[in-house]
């Protein structure tokens, strides 16, 4: 049963500009590992990404950035790894499965992540 769906997009450039503006934006969105991947259009994925499972969720006050990491999967595909706030998130309202996706073109990062719950 599908929980939720939620959609982002990120203007790379916009956000780039972002993090050269504000340095500090980057550790309060990203956990250290996410920092690690420096690569604009990479990162404003990521940030797609917990944009698009607070959507799923409904967008509850009080999610952490460092509660969602976006970590890359041994055959390259995106995962999530939830703490805190947004796993209690996700456990209040079901959902026990993450799918994600993430692409970038054209300057337009995007993400798309449903959030799958138990049963019909």
């Amino acid at each position: 049963m599908i929980v939720g769906v939620g959609v982002d997009v990120v203007d790379v450039a916009r956000f780039a500009r972002s993090l050269d503006r504000t340095p500090a934006l980057a550790a309060r969105l990203f956990t250290a590992a996410e920092r690690a991947v420096t690569a604009p259009e990479r990162l404003a994925a990521r940030f797609a990404a917990k944009e698009a499972v607070a959507k799923v969720l409904g967008a509850p006050a009080g999610l952490a950035w460092h509660d969602c990491e976006v970590r890359t999967g041994e055959r390259g595909a995106p995962t999530l790894a939830l703490a805190g706030t947004v796993a209690a998130a996700a456990a209040a309202a079901g959902v026990v499965r993450w799918h994600v996706s993430l692409s970038h073109d054209g300057g337009i990062a995007t993400a798309v992540v449903i959030g799958e719950g138990e049963g019909a």
